[in-house]
């Protein structure tokens, strides 16, 4: 039975190494090929090179998409944690009908096909007599980044120890002056992680863009019309890269956030009780 055991967990470290190489190791010849001198992406490289990152500066339509991503990313990253602590507080604190219905709602984005979202909101947008710009592309944005919002705000509400609310009311504090001078800086750093994550999700989002945007596209849009043409596969490399690693490094920013969140509960519990 012990030689069973030994034999299944070498396999299922083989397999884990397997799993992750297969999700990640297209993502690392994109940094590759970006330096290439060569257009065409393929081994064995031709040369390295940063002209193709040095260029990316040079393009007034590139500037103009990483503007519009910027400010669809930051509304939509505010708009989604508001609504995302308003719903995560409610969830967490009280009881009440179709509670748990309304918390599949909201994570009903998640599963839910994001084409058909997006032609669902595309519809509404026309039915309303609403023109397509970067507002109506932060509605379909706010819509796909709520379920994430929602998933950090709760858990740093949940680790919350609600002895500490109680106290600043026995202390003759108002309901608001309670969650504004308590609750909001015990859970800021999830705010904070929630605030990184839905800019994360916004600044990547490519199928809501491309159906709500009019005619200032977002850095995604940019990036697909730009491969239609082979010449400008580089570019799009070097831009794909440098997307990646901003993505990567607000992540990491807000796990590490979520993590502190969460000792710091576990600690204000232990301290209270």
């Amino acid at each position: 039975m012990s030689a069973f055991r030994n034999i299944l967990s070498k396999w299922l470290l083989v397999y884990a190494f397997a799993y992750v190489a297969f999700l990640y190791l297209p993502v690392i010849f994109l940094p590759i090929f970006s330096v290439n001198t060569a257009v065409t992406p393929q081994f064995p490289l031709s040369g390295l090179t940063l002209k193709w990152y040095e260029g990316l500066l040079e393009t007034p339509a590139l500037t103009s998409a990483a503007r519009n991503s910027l400010m669809v990313g930051v509304s939509a990253s505010i708009l989604s944690t508001v609504f995302g602590i308003c719903a995560a507080r409610a969830i967490t604190r009280y009881r009440f009908p179709g509670r748990s219905s309304i918390h599949g709602l909201l994570m009903a984005p998640l599963v839910l096909p994001e084409i058909i979202l997006a032609v669902s909101m595309l519809l509404v947008m026309l039915q309303l007599d609403l023109s397509l710009s970067l507002v109506t592309v932060v509605f379909g944005h706010v819509l796909v980044c709520i379920p994430y919002s929602m998933n950090v705000l709760t858990s740093g509400f949940e680790g919350f120890d609600r002895s500490l609310e109680e106290a600043s009311a026995d202390l003759g504090e108002t309901a608001f002056g309670t969650f504004r001078r308590v609750t909001l800086p015990m859970v800021s750093p999830a705010i904070i992680s929630s605030l990184l994550v839905s800019f994360t999700i916004s600044l990547d989002e490519f199928i809501m863009a491309f159906f709500l945007t009019g005619s200032d596209p977002t850095l995604p849009v940019y990036i697909w019309s730009q491969l239609r043409f082979a010449g400008k596969l580089p570019g799009v490399l070097a831009l794909g890269t440098l997307l990646l690693l901003g993505s990567a490094i607000l992540m990491i920013i807000a796990e590490i956030l979520r993590r502190r969140a969460a000792r710091r509960a576990q600690l204000t519990g232990g301290l209270v009780a």
